[in-house]
């Protein structure tokens, strides 16, 4: 017997196609379905120590979600709502995020997304930060 996803992603007609910015449209999450809230992860390796590359922030940003993740037995697989703080936002950061979020998720659908610019974030040099909700079934 296979399991039922705990969510599934879709892009509806009438919208464009959000693939190439790494998000999907709409995230439907099934009733009875296990959510974690994920608090925002930086781009801060374990010694607290922060790139100033805003790709290398995004990459580690992912790392640490995951880290996040696994403690409660989940992975990007089961990330159905990102919320993405970018400082100084631009087009070239949000293709950096597009192809850091594509390595993480691969050929899979990304999950849907917000994504705010801001002036600034915790940390001084922090350059990006991700929180998630991700449901299990």
């Amino acid at each position: 017997m296979t399991a039922i996803p705990a969510f599934s992603l879709s892009n509806p007609p009438g919208l464009y196609d959000p693939t190439p910015n790494a998000y999907s449209h709409v995230a439907e999450v099934r009733a009875g379905s296990r959510l974690l809230y994920i608090a925002g992860q930086g781009g801060e390796g374990l010694d607290g120590q922060l790139s100033p590359l805003f790709a290398e922030q995004a990459r580690q940003a992912l790392r640490n979600l995951q880290t996040a993740l696994a403690a409660q037995g989940a992975g990007l697989e089961h990330v159905c709502k990102l919320t993405l703080l970018i400082v100084d936002h631009s087009h070239a950061r949000l293709a950096e995020w597009g192809e850091a979020a594509g390595q993480a998720w691969g050929d899979a659908p990304k999950p849907v997304c917000t994504l705010i610019p801001v002036p600034c974030l915790a940390l001084d040099a922090m350059l990006v930060e991700i929180d998630a909700v991700a449901a299990l079934a």
